[in-house]
């Protein structure tokens, strides 16, 4: 396959050489729901599809993903969520705590839990719980999240979110980051339905492919810190990367693809060919130093940088000044 490496302007520039660029990065197509520069936007699906965006899809999990659990988000929301077990079913706080953990680990979502067996509103608890976490005093902009997503060549992958949260949710969490203009789109957990279809259930999957417009499941990749959501994409064919941060304990056994320990570390993958890399970048500034471009450095080859045109030096002309016979 052709490499997606963005190619980027190098820092060393010589008067002899002129280096051309060409990025054609489509619109978001197929979707139902696309990141515009504000706000997520509504399209028409029958038009997207008539685009023809054949792009591999890179969908991102977002909580405890985008961001580090070190944030600690993650415990305010268990908070919540206990509180509330404890409060609408009248448990106490290790009753309320263990009936958590165990719809969490059958259904992969609390709430898919609550709806099913208590009849609870899923909006109602959405508000009472993920709407209420304090994110505006926890998260802010993340300069290296948005230059890891800048990086990655958008003219062939398309970028988009998957989430078991509900859309109000993740939104906040992207536009806190300062990158939701970053992603095409959004698959969530829609808690309006009467039929919630949260990861890792093999219906969720098959919805984020449909609403990113991708129809095979190898040009699915993916990446999220949960377990069995990682598991269950990489049955489907889908390339996974599971996140397991630094002092979260490793499965025994890899589930997906590939294991990393930050988002940094998609850079590295074997095989990736998303990301711009600094060897990249020196590659093509000791390229530019050769007078012959058809000599290469041996840490790229001629398809890494197949967006760029260096043109051969023109032979000079002499000069006929004080070279004429004059008498």
């Amino acid at each position: 396959m052709y490499s997606i490496f963005k190619c980027a302007r190098p820092r060393t520039s010589l008067p002899s050489f002129k280096t051309h660029y060409s990025f054609a990065i489509p619109r978001a197509t197929r979707s139902i729901t696309v990141a515009s520069k504000d706000s997520f936007q509504e399209v028409d699906s029958r038009f997207a599809n008539r685009m023809g965006d054949s792009r591999p899809v890179f969908f991102f999990d977002i909580d405890n993903c985008l961001y580090s659990r070190s944030n600690n988000v993650h415990d305010h929301m268990t908070d919540l969520i206990d509180a509330y077990f404890m409060k609408h079913l009248e448990l106490s706080r290790e009753d309320a705590y263990n009936l958590h953990q165990e719809y969490y680990k059958t259904y992969g979502l609390a709430i898919e839990g609550l709806v099913r067996h208590h009849k609870i509103d899923a909006l109602e608890y959405n508000r009472q719980v993920d709407d209420a976490v304090p994110l505006e005093t926890i998260l802010s902009p993340d300069p290296k999240l948005r230059k890891l997503l800048e990086d990655i060549d958008r003219s062939k992958v398309k970028l988009w979110l998957f989430t078991n949260a509900y859309v109000t949710h993740g939104k906040r969490v992207v536009r806190l980051l300062g990158v939701e203009d970053m992603f095409e789109g959004m698959t969530y957990c829609d808690y309006a339905q009467e039929k919630m279809i949260p990861k890792p259930y093999k219906e969720s999957f098959e919805k984020a492919m449909s609403e990113a417009g991708v129809k095979e499941y190898k040009d699915c990749y993916f990446v999220d810190d949960s377990l069995i959501n990682c598991e269950a994409a990489h049955k489907l064919g889908w390339t996974a990367a599971h996140l397991v941060e630094e002092g979260v304990k490793s499965p025994a056994k890899p589930v997906a693809s590939f294991q990393i320990s930050t988002l940094e570390e998609l850079r590295k993958m074997k095989n990736n060919r998303y990301f711009v890399t600094s060897q990249v970048f020196q590659a093509i500034s000791e390229l530019l130093r050769y007078k012959r471009p058809t000599i290469l450095p041996s840490l790229i080859t001629p398809r890494d940088i197949h967006c760029i045109h260096i043109p051969r030096r023109q032979p000079s002309v002499p000069s006929t000044r004080g070279t004429s016979d004059s008498k």
